[in-house]
């Protein structure tokens, strides 16, 4: 039973001739008299009675208008009240993005997404990205916004964009001189054997930049002999910048850095290392209409 067939009973009980009915219905009257036989057949007892060309409701025939008219009105209401929603920008939002991308991002997108649904609460959560998907999984959050891969097969995602990871070091580093011209990259390219005796600057095991870092160096077959870890990737390229060490960031990260002047970016990997950005969130679920209409406003940004 769907709300057509609610329908087609209301109109018979109201018009109580078939014709009638099946006009007000803009079908024909044997589509509307054979509905009705299927109905009563599938019910086992008879909605209506004839008498005449009239048809007159049972008892039972009653009952189902009865009940048929306050799940349509429910519907109506429930039509009403989720256009109101979009119409008035009323609802929540959960979102969240890894720490160094909502620094920038969040300044850019809000107040934008605000300005057009200001009645949408927004709530934020900021963590690595593997504990972002958990936190898909889980429910604490409806959309997370960060690098592949995506690990859960229970996780779908929305590319936002392709962003290149680089290889950064000071540019008074003695050995920033070494990139050199490849096909296939729009910077220089570096060799990171060249670096082999260099303290590498990198994230944590849990974040996806250090895994995309890892995939490479197991890819070439290189590990460097000095390493300082920090979850925080502006402070390692601050640490760069100071010719603390060289490190890995992608050129998103790097166009929202005011410190760009003292650093030598590169490519490097086969022939270059990208990554995507994504929106992501549970498989199966609604994504509602305030959270398709954030993923635009990010691209949009990117």
């Amino acid at each position: 039973m769907d709300f057509k067939d609610l329908n087609y009973v209301l109109a018979v009980a109201k018009h109580q001739n078939i014709t009638k009915a099946a006009n007000s219905l803009y079908i024909s009257q044997p589509t509307l008299t054979k509905f009705l036989q299927s109905l009563e057949s599938s019910l086992g007892q008879r909605l209506f009675k004839k008498i005449g060309n009239r048809f007159i409701l049972t008892y039972a025939g009653e009952r189902y208008v009865k009940k048929a008219g306050e799940i349509l009105q429910l519907k109506k209401e429930l039509d009403n009240e989720l256009s109101d929603i979009i119409k008035s920008n009323i609802g929540v939002l959960n979102i969240a993005f890894p720490v160094m991308r909502g620094t920038y991002m969040l300044p850019c997108t809000l107040p934008i997404f605000r300005s057009l649904y200001p009645n949408v609460i927004i709530n934020i959560k900021e963590s690595a990205s593997a504990t972002l998907e958990n936190m898909i999984l889980s429910g604490e959050t409806d959309l997370a916004f960060f690098n592949k891969p995506v690990k859960s097969a229970d996780v779908e995602y929305e590319v936002i964009s392709h962003e290149e990871m680089l290889l950064i070091m000071s540019v008074n580093h003695p050995l920033a001189d070494q990139g050199i011209t490849k096909e296939g990259c729009t910077r220089q390219w570096y060799d990171l054997s060249l670096l082999q005796d260099e303290r590498f600057i990198l994230q944590e095991t849990n974040q996806r930049s250090r895994q995309t870092v890892d995939r490479v160096f197991q890819q070439i077959g290189f590990q460097p002999n000095k390493m300082m870890i920090t979850s925080n990737i502006r402070a390692g390229a601050e640490l760069v910048s100071k010719n603390y060490g060289v490190a890995f960031v992608t050129d998103t990260h790097l166009k929202h850095m005011n410190f760009l002047d003292k650093l030598a970016c590169f490519s490097f990997g086969t022939p270059n290392t990208m990554v995507d950005f994504v929106a992501a969130y549970r498989k199966g679920s609604y994504l509602n209409y305030h959270a398709n209409e954030y993923i635009k406003i990010v691209k949009e940004f990117t």
